[in-house]
Formats: structure tokens, C-alpha cells, sequence
């Protein structure tokens, strides 16, 4: 593809899987290049009760059927019940990290993950026309995932069901083993400088070991002579 240039790419519409959701049931859409600031402003003004211009035109791919105050109470409370969250591709981790927040946000969440493909158009156009070379048209299937949170209790036997809290105490594990292993390493910084300092000392001692004991220059013995003078005092 080194002749080709991309001129576009042109995602398929993919449907919910969650068939059976109200009409009124807001969808936050994440792409590669959205901001989870302006995704969870809209998340939060739906769900904690803040529907009005709070959340009008701040979010960046919210996908909803509903009349921002068209199931307002009387209290001025939302009534909004459940989300979904959908992203495909590099987006999905960014999707699920906002699917994380809102859920400490928000208590009592139940959760069901959906994994799928979305099709992916691509055209790639050559960079030299005249070459001879054609268009090119490239559909790839990308996988992405779809994420319902509701306050109302859902089916717990459907498949990537998760109940409210299920899974605090392995986040609680990481987050305590995170902060030993921090704590291990301050401690081999602190304790490293010290041992450094000897280490130096130690191996400076061992090399003078290892040149062993230092020569004593060798000084002539006077009971010689040279064969110069010896020859002198038989004459």
C-alpha cells in the first residue's frame, strides 16, 4: 500500500444489541478523539438529574431520542433510568473507563457488556493516477463493545451481567497492592542511597585486595659489587 494514500474511512451503523430499552434511553457514542470531561458531563446530567442546559451542546457524541425535559418531575429530576456507553476500536478502552467512573459516581449500577464487530470502510486513493492504479475500497470488521447501566435490576443470568459492587473488592486488592509495591520501592530508594555509599566503600576495599599488598622499593645490598670494582681492587 506504499502507491496509496487514505481518502476516507466511513464507519457502518451498527444497532444496539439492547433491544428491549426505551426509546428515551440517551447513548453516549466514544470516539478515538472525544474528551471523557464532555462524555461524563453529559453521562452525569442525565443521570443524576440534570437535564437542562448544563448538558445541552457540551457533550461530543451523545446519541439520544429524547426531549432533554420531556420526562422531568415535578421536583425538576430527570428521569432518566439507564445508559449505554458504545465505542469500537481504539475507543474502547476510553469507552470503558468512562463506564468506570460513572459507576463510582452513581451507586448501585447493574452492568451487562456486549462485545461485537462494527464494519469499517476504507478508501485508499493511489498517489499517482496516471500509474495506472485504481481505487480501492477496504471493509474491515472492528471490534467494539456496547455497556447498559441501569438503576433498575436486569436479568442476572444473560451473559456479561454484573451485579452492583461485584467487583469493589478486586479493585480494592489492586488499589492495596499498588500502594505496597509503591511503598517497597521508596523504601529500596531510601535504603539504596545508604547501601550505594558502603557498596562504593566495599568495592574500593576490594580492589585494593585484589592488588595485593603493595611492593617495597628494593634497595641494593651492600655485601656486592660491581664486577667493575671488584676487577679494580685485584689490580
Amino acid at each position: 500500500m506504499e502507491n496509496y494514500r487514505k481518502a476516507g474511512v466511513v464507519e457502518q451503523p451498527c444497532p444496539c444489541p439492547f433491544t428491549s430499552l426505551p426509546a428515551d434511553t440517551p447513548q453516549v457514542r466514544v470516539r478515538e478523539g472525544s474528551k471523557i470531561r464532555n462524555l461524563m458531563r453529559f453521562a452525569l446530567s442525565r443521570m443524576e438529574g440534570k437535564a437542562g442546559a448544563e448538558s445541552a451542546g457540551t457533550t461530543e457524541e451523545p446519541e439520544q431520542n429524547q426531549n432533554p425535559n420531556q420526562n422531568l418531575s415535578a421536583g425538576g429530576e430527570a428521569g432518566c433510568r439507564q445508559i449505554v456507553f458504545s465505542g469500537a476500536g481504539p475507543s474502547v478502552a476510553k469507552a470503558i473507563t468512562c463506564v468506570e467512573i460513572l459507576k463510582r459516581r452513581v451507586r448501585g449500577l447493574h452492568q451487562v457488556n456486549r462485545l461485537l464487530y462494527r464494519t469499517v470502510q476504507e478508501t485508499w486513493e493511489p498517489l499517482e493516477p496516471e500509474a495506472g492504479l485504481e481505487r480501492l475500497t477496504v471493509s474491515r470488521n472492528v471490534p467494539g463493545i456496547w455497556v447498559l447501566l441501569s438503576r433498575d435490576p436486569l436479568d442476572s443470568g444473560q451473559p456479561g451481567y454484573q451485579a452492583p459492587g461485584s467487583f469493589d473488592s478486586l479493585w480494592a486488592q489492586a488499589v492495596r497492592e499498588e500502594t505496597q509495591g509503591q511503598r517497597q520501592q521508596q523504601r529500596r530508594k531510601r535504603g539504596g542511597g545508604g547501601g550505594w555509599g558502603g557498596g562504593s566503600g566495599g568495592s574500593g576495599g576490594g580492589t585494593s585486595r585484589g592488588k595485593g599488598p603493595r611492593k617495597q622499593p628494593t634497595r641494593p645490598r651492600e655485601g656486592r659489587k660491581a664486577p667493575g670494582q671488584a676487577g679494580g681492587g685485584q689490580e
